[in-house]
């Protein structure tokens, strides 16, 4: 038994925060699930920008794309949609194992639309459709103009990893519109069972930009702090999730699972394995590179449910924040603000490439 099997069986699932065409052909997303337990897939723009940027795994059906006068943006979502849908295809029997919860591959959005609820719940339809797997998920971004957008598309009955989300208050919205969706879709008579939903909370993300402004303060008592705003915040979600995550919802659906997301450290000071041993238990998800599943794998460290009773003691810390100088309320803001155009600089800078490759 793994360490990634001991974290399974305190309730945390393992899945990979990658994918690359070479990935697939090379037999190394087999490998990787027969041999380290991973169970899902999560993908962004980023991702993909990296995996076409290199290496020659794209050549054919770029030039077969060329020669068919595809589109700049036409000719990323080919690629990208047959990457997870030959994902999904090696996933799918850990999908029916597990009857849905897992065997998961997620696919985003174009974060340029993030902003727009019309064209944001057309694309999720359109990429549904086009990858026509059931064990896809739409990855849509929770911000507050997309919100609405998630609860359309799972109102149709479409899987949603609902990502970018740093704030508590934010979370609560996201479970509100996952309740009001899968509400939807029963009413509409669909299968609620069939719908599954991740959230995806930000970790690593937050200790960033935190801890600058920690180290901007100065203080011994702020920098005392550093390194313990993740796991709080974090731990500060999943006590709302168990306290209204399973609230109204209609009979037969599914628990929408928290995903702990960005689990790889910035900060080498860190333990390799600080998002995962301490954010450990019952009915999560955590998505990680592949560094960090292989820290877990050789250094475990693992002690336990680390999540559940852990409220007050992660308050504790928020209130020691703003106590130090801490402007949550901004750090928030400018988390999201920066995670949407993070990844629409990845992927402007994808289609700037394809546009000289399709030349």
């Amino acid at each position: 038994m793994t360490h990634i099997d001991e974290l399974a069986s305190l309730g945390t699932s393992t899945w990979l925060d990658d994918l690359s065409r070479d990935r697939i052909t090379s037999g190394n997303l087999q490998e990787i699930i027969d041999t380290k337990s991973v169970v899902g897939v999560t993908t962004n723009p980023s991702i993909f920008a990296a995996a076409m940027s290199k290496g020659n795994a794209y050549d054919e059906q770029i030039a077969a794309l060329k020669e068919t006068g595809a589109a700049v943006d036409e000719a990323v979502y080919a690629m990208t949609i047959d990457d997870v849908r030959d994902a999904c295809d090696i996933l799918l029997p850990v999908y029916e194992a597990t009857g849905g919860q897992d065997g998961r591959v997620s696919i985003e959005v174009d974060p340029r639309i993030s902003a727009d609820r019309a064209a944001t719940i057309s694309q999720a339809r359109q990429l549904w459709s086009r990858v026509d797997r059931p064990n896809v998920m739409i990855k849509i971004p929770a911000t507050a103009e997309s919100i609405p957008a998630i609860t359309d598309a799972l109102a149709e009955g479409i899987s949603v990893n609902v990502t970018l989300i740093f704030s508590v208050a934010r979370y609560r919205e996201v479970i509100a519109a996952y309740r009001t969706g899968v509400q939807k879709a029963a009413e509409a008579g669909l299968d609620v069972s069939r719908i599954h939903s991740v959230a995806s909370f930000f970790v690593s993300r937050l200790d960033v930009e935190i801890d600058r402004r920690l180290e901007e303060i100065g203080t011994e008592e702020a920098l005392a702090l550093r390194g313990k705003a993740g796991v709080a915040n974090a731990r500060r979600a999943y006590a709302v999730f168990r306290e209204i995550g399973a609230k109204d919802l209609p009979e037969g659906a599914n628990l929408q699972r928290p995903l702990w997301a960005s689990t790889g450290v910035k900060n080498p000071n860190y333990p390799a394995t600080l998002y995962v041993t301490e954010l450990a238990g019952p009915d999560t998800v955590n998505t990680m590179p592949e560094p960090t599943i292989d820290a877990v794998l050789e250094q475990g460290g693992l002690h336990g449910d680390a999540l559940t009773g852990t409220a007050d003691e992660a308050q504790q810390v928020f209130e020691q924040l703003v106590a130090a100088g801490i402007d949550l309320d901004d750090v928030f803001e400018v988390l999201e603000r920066e995670g949407v155009e993070k990844f629409v600089a990845s992927w402007s800078d994808l289609l700037d490439s394809m546009a000289a490759q399709l030349q």
